[in-house]
């Protein structure tokens, strides 16, 4: 029969581990770790720019209807220049005059924005902002409605206008993100309740 006995001249096994080990697996750690936020980050700057593009569409949709509504109930209109028109609307409208302009006052609050304001060009009511972030290149078109050579022909004139179009360009600066643009270029309105004129 065998007999074991412990032996003083052999170390237990070590527990746990080694310097390497422990530098290795930091290192894999924080390569994942760094992949997973990176990951997150842009994750959350996609969403961030659908959002800007999402609102920048919807309020220059809505924009675009409030003017096409007003535009085609117009009896008349008054131009100011390319950045400002007054429509007279017809008897029995809640106002009898809107205007639509581009601010360019730094110091309004509608400053850089397409609104609407009730009432003439200089109406002391305030503006409602349509569209925010709106570009300097900001402009009316007017038309006449019939041509004589066939095309289409700008008007030069009030009495000649019978349809009016407006182009504008939004630009939103993105937070930590891409900057929102659009450009935007509504329907020609035919002034619908206008008498006379080309």
């Amino acid at each position: 029969m065998i007999i074991s006995r412990p032996t003083a001249d052999r170390p237990a096994p070590a527990a746990g581990f080694t310097l390497v080990e422990i530098l290795v697996s930091a290192a894999i750690s924080g390569f994942i770790l760094t992949a997973v936020l990176s990951t997150f980050l842009f994750i959350g700057r996609t969403g961030l720019r659908a959002s800007n593009y999402s609102e920048v569409e919807s309020e220059t949709r809505r924009a675009l209807d409030t003017f096409a509504q007003d535009a085609r109930a117009a009896a008349d209109i008054r131009w100011h220049s390319a950045q400002c028109v007054t429509l007279l609307l017809p008897a029995g409208s809640p106002s009898a005059q809107v205007t639509y302009g581009y601010d360019t006052d730094a110091g309004s609050a509608t400053y850089r924005s397409f609104y609407r304001v009730a009432g003439p060009a200089d109406s002391p009511l305030p503006r409602r902002a349509l569209v925010r972030g709106v570009a300097s290149d900001f402009a009316f078109q007017r038309f006449k409605r019939e041509p004589a050579n066939g095309g289409q022909e700008n008007a030069a004139n009030d009495l000649e206008t019978q349809l009016l179009q407006v182009t504008f360009r939004v630009e939103r600066p993105g937070r930590g993100s891409a900057a929102a643009t659009q450009q935007a270029t509504s329907t020609r309105h035919l002034l619908r309740n206008k008498r006379g004129g080309g």
